[in-house]
């Protein structure tokens, strides 16, 4: 006798994974309804000047290898 088969739904991979975006989501929309985005930047920021120093010079290197900020909110052509 042959074990009965259900049917498998589909993986979901890359920007057709709806589940995995919803869940995103409703996680972003929880965390940011229950109060919690403050208390986070609070606790990411520099602890010392140094420490601030060192962060900024990390972005300005970071952007430097930049082609500029798109304001447009699409996303960026990969090829250029």
């Amino acid at each position: 006798m042959q074990a009965e088969q259900t049917p498998q739904e589909p993986p979901e991979h890359g920007e057709g994974n709806y589940r995995a975006g919803r869940r995103y989501n409703d996680a972003t929309k929880s965390f940011v309804d229950e109060g919690k985005v403050e208390p986070a930047a609070d606790k990411a920021a520099p602890d010392t000047p140094q420490e601030a120093s060192e962060l900024e010079a990390a972005e300005r290197e970071g952007r430097s290898h930049s082609k500029g900020e798109d304001r447009s909110g699409r996303t960026p052509d990969p090829k250029g």
